[in-house]
């Protein structure tokens, strides 16, 4: 039995994109008499298959089983990271198909993680189920996981000794994600670790450099944030074309 980390870049939206590609290839055709509308469906068609490469290309080079294997780097750097006391407890915050969790359950076997996830439809192949499943393939009995929402997390204070997430917080929407990064630290013991790992630009998370000194004015300890772009988990090239730009990981002791 084989672990199925599913890809961040789904299938079905690649097909699903290139299937609006043939529908106004087609659309095209049928329109190519009328030359605004028939122009208007061509550049579309155009647009919709060079995005369908896109996507492609994010695919090969998220995939567990490519070449690149972008994923399996950033998750084992961020599990890196994670450093967890023998009978201790770690909230992983969007756990998806379970692979930060489980990386975080191998580095600390005498540890409890816990992942949560809200399972949405935009990522109908990651599930609870498969997050179980890839625990028994990968032969980790220490990982639980449950259905969970990272603005309102169902923990109390000071619950966890260590939390980490990745790639999670930018695709919820909101006016202050910081807020949700406080929200998480929120259920982290006093001299727990966290390692959360996301894109952080400003336009995302606002200055993530006053964060920092709020973090440290808090009483937080050792806070930095590592730009992941310089070639600890991928490129500036490789950030800039797959739209990552601005990967950073926020590091530290409460």
């Amino acid at each position: 039995m084989k672990a199925d980390y599913k890809n961040w870049m789904p299938k079905g939206m690649i097909l699903g994109t290139q299937t609006i590609a043939i529908v106004f290839l087609v659309l095209t055709y049928f329109t190519f008499d009328n030359y605004t509308i028939g122009k208007l469906f061509w550049a579309l068609t155009v647009i919709f298959i060079f995005v369908s490469i896109w996507m492609q290309l994010m695919h090969r080079a998220f995939s567990y089983d490519g070449k690149r294997q972008m994923s399996k780097q950033i998750i084992d750097g961020v599990s890196s990271y994670v450093d967890i006391p023998d009978g201790g407890k770690c909230l992983d915050v969007g756990c998806g198909s379970g692979a930060l969790s489980i990386a975080c359950a191998k580095k600390n076997p005498n540890a409890q993680i816990i992942g949560i996830d809200r399972w949405g439809k935009e990522y109908a192949s990651f599930s609870k189920d498969l997050c179980e499943s890839n625990s028994e393939a990968e032969g980790v009995s220490n990982t639980s996981f449950q259905q969970g929402d990272a603005c309102k997390l169902d923990f109390p204070d000071e619950t966890f000794d260590a939390v980490t997430s990745n790639y999670v917080y930018h695709n919820i929407p909101s006016k202050d994600r910081q807020a949700i990064l406080l929200e998480t630290l929120r259920t982290l013991k006093k001299g727990g670790t966290f390692a959360i790992h996301d894109i952080m630009s400003k336009g995302k998370y606002g200055d993530m450099k006053a964060f920092e000194k709020k973090l440290k004015d808090m009483g937080y300890e050792d806070v930095q944030l590592i730009d992941t772009t310089d070639g600890k988990f991928m490129s500036k090239w490789e950030s800039t074309w797959m739209g990552l730009s601005g990967s950073t990981l926020l590091v530290g002791t409460k």
